[in-house]
């Protein structure tokens, strides 16, 4: 099945039960889903006045003076929430050169024992800058805005399998996992390469990517080639992640994607956020209806970044290995057991 050379736009108020356009649409989503894995999405419903406000908030945060920023450093987080300098995370060991502050669920960092699974690391509070008190409340917000858009979205891919709208609900009802990043990728004049981030699969149910007026965001087409993906107002980028390959035995497709560093004297503002199961929950296998199942793939193994059903423990690799920094200063114990585990008996 080869890949479109750009990406379609599909509306989602098309999936509603009640529209006479509605398996029309399921057909579609189940054809990009298939071939590219990648979409932009129109018909959200999140008015375009949150959208300004959060990007312009955005821009306010990486206008700050640098000790600002270094506030919320998130090498202050055990978490993993807060802010990265340029060149801080890695994807497959190389540097990636973009700036950025983390943020998830907001909630109460947990009292572990030594027998707690390590993931539950992850759970607790997030930092925010003390000068810039209006990004609190816009980015909870937010959170909870997108949320509700993926889930629509998760519904929406559930019945293009055949299955029912909550199939899923058992594992992220009790709290999914939420990521989102406000990322400034800057110009090729303030960078070691071209790599904003590398090429790469995402972890979660699906990815809801708010980009600003720049582009970069290029799409593996499976052909040794890449569909770029730019902006376009009103609309999210829209892509599966490894749970949703998981759960359909590679039918729906995690695609490989990069983003490219801006032109020098330039930049580029993205706000990802990224949609998950439970971290206690761990990923079925759908039994999908044999015109589907005819089609399955199975799900795609990369050696240099195994992937598991367990969904804290595929999160925390990822956090270990993507900020080396927390890692060493909060979790150097687990670093320890992913050494011993490597070396040969």
């Amino acid at each position: 099945m080869a890949a479109p050379k750009s990406l379609p736009i599909l509306d989602l108020k098309r999936f509603a039960p009640d529209h006479p356009e509605r398996n029309q649409a399921l057909a579609e989503l189940r054809d990009v889903s298939c071939k590219v894995g990648f979409f932009y999405l129109a018909g959200h419903g999140i008015p375009q006045e949150e959208i300004d406000e959060l990007t312009t908030l955005a821009r306010r945060f990486f206008s700050l003076p640098e000790k600002d920023k270094l506030e919320i450093e998130m090498r202050r987080s055990p978490h993993f929430r807060g802010y990265n300098r340029a060149g801080l995370e890695y994807t497959r060991g190389a540097q990636d050169w973009r700036e950025q502050v983390d943020f998830g669920p907001e909630r109460e960092k947990l009292d572990l024992t030594a027998g707690d699974a390590p993931w539950k690391r992850l759970i607790g509070p997030n930092q925010f800058p003390s000068v810039l008190p209006e990004l609190r409340p816009a980015v909870l917000k937010w959170i909870e805005d997108v949320t509700a858009v993926g889930l629509k979205v998760l519904q929406a891919f559930s019945e293009a399998l055949g299955e029912k709208p909550d199939v899923f609900a058992p594992i992220y009802s009790n709290g999914p996992n939420q990521l989102l990043k406000i990322v400034r990728y800057p110009g090729r004049d303030q960078t070691e390469s071209d790599q904003g981030v590398g090429a790469h699969k995402d972890g979660g149910f699906v990815t809801i990517l708010l980009q600003d007026v720049v582009g970069g965001l290029q799409v593996d087409d499976g052909e040794g080639g890449w569909i770029d993906a730019p902006p376009v107002r009103g609309t999210f980028v829209i892509n599966i992640g490894e749970l949703l390959e998981l759960a359909s035995n590679g039918y729906l497709k995690a695609n490989i994607h990069r983003v490219v560093t801006p032109a020098a004297g330039g930049d580029r503002l993205s706000i990802p956020f990224f949609l998950g199961a439970n971290l206690a929950a761990s990923i079925p296998v759908l039994n999908l209806p044999p015109e589907l199942a005819s089609e399955v793939r199975g799900v795609t193994q990369d050696p240099l970044n195994p992937l598991f059903r367990e969904v804290g423990r595929n999160v925390l690799k990822s956090r270990l290995r993507s900020h080396p920094d927390v890692a060493r200063e909060h979790h150097s114990d687990l670093l320890e057991e992913q050494a011993q585990e490597k070396t040969p008996a």
